[in-house]
């Protein structure tokens, strides 16, 4: 049963009336300047494939079409996962720059620093970045001075330990598995400790390098924690099952950074929806062919969260959640 309310998103465009030149290109050939029948050339580069980012770039599609950029009319995509290594990304964005598209989406931190290391002329849009700043990408969120803009999923991250402790008030250890090499995790988890002091939480860290050390990591958390927390990190995202099962196994209460890790098994989270931001990134990149400046276009987060949980999660891990939360789930799966 899923029980949904529609998210708003809200849609901050910056509209720039005069195009200013800070040493970003912008699309070579706006649209109206396109010869009839020539097609937009996107290409795509993300850095694994797991459910979250898979309907990120759905998003983005669909984001585009919304605005005329239909596949097979006026785009087309050449989509390619990097299969979680950062040379193959890089390897991958020059080949787009030799392809010589128009635009070109990085979804996730390492391909946003890939595509921006390869390239300072072709607009990039990235989405799934938690912080744009830090990676290095953007100058800032307000105006990135660079040839990068997009969206970034920076998580609630105070709300979700606090939805740890709202599903379970004795929790006072709480397991973070991730991966010490991605940027956005590292960011995540030192939010995390600092929040987690002010809570009264104590969080006990398990690094992954690659999914094939998740089952470890989550396996060492076994006996230490009350329950495992996982960020929006690439790594521990693509083998989430192998988390799942721990926790279930052992009854640890497992609460994840994003609603697709909930439909996947997690218990619950107070999240983003990556197809919404890949919506909104499409929405963006729409503009960009229509001429706008990455340069001077903010980069934006969600306006809304969900609450999402799922009943049969919480029953294999032994967690009773509580009604005030199943009251005010915007989602619900059992």
């Amino acid at each position: 049963m899923l029980r949904r309310k529609r998210l708003v998103w809200g849609v901050l465009l910056l509209l720039v009336a005069v195009l200013v030149i800070s040493g970003c290109a912008k699309p070579a050939t706006p649209p109206d300047q396109k010869p009839a029948g020539e097609t937009y050339k996107i290409g795509i580069v993300q850095i694994v494939e797991h459910p979250a980012l898979d309907a990120a770039r759905e998003g983005f599609i669909e984001g585009l079409a919304s605005k005329g950029f239909v596949e097979g009319e006026k785009v087309s995509f050449d989509y390619k996962s990097a299969q979680g290594e950062m040379p193959t990304a890089i390897t991958i964005s020059e080949g787009f720059i030799a392809d010589k598209v128009d635009l070109i989406l990085a979804i996730a931190t390492p391909c946003a620093q890939a595509a921006a290391t390869a390239t300072k002329d072709i607009p990039i849009l990235i989405t799934a970045v938690t912080d744009p700043v830090a990676a290095g990408v953007a100058q800032s969120l307000e105006r990135p001075n660079t040839n990068v803009t997009g969206t970034t999923d920076m998580n609630p991250v105070k709300e979700q330990l606090e939805l740890i402790l709202e599903i379970n008030s004795a929790a006072k250890n709480v397991g973070v598995i991730y991966n010490s090499g991605e940027v956005n995790s590292v960011v995540q988890v030192e939010i995390a400790k600092k929040v987690a002091a002010k809570l009264g939480l104590k969080i006990v860290e398990a690094v992954a390098t690659n999914s094939g050390e998740v089952g470890t990591a989550a396996e060492s958390l076994v006996g230490k924690v009350d329950a495992i927390y996982i960020p929006t990190d690439n790594t521990v995202v693509s083998a989430l099952r192998s988390v799942v099962s721990v926790a279930e196994d052992h009854d640890i209460l497992l609460v994840a950074g994003d609603v697709e890790s909930v439909v996947n098994g997690a218990v619950a989270t107070l999240g983003i929806t990556y197809y919404g931001l890949g919506y909104q990134t499409g929405l963006m990149a729409a503009e960009v062919l229509q001429g706008a400046d990455p340069a001077t276009m903010p980069i934006l987060g969600s306006t809304e969260f969900t609450y999402a949980i799922n009943k049969t999660a919480a029953k294999n891990m032994g967690v009773e959640l509580p009604q005030s939360l199943i009251d005010r789930a915007d989602e619900i799966y059992e």
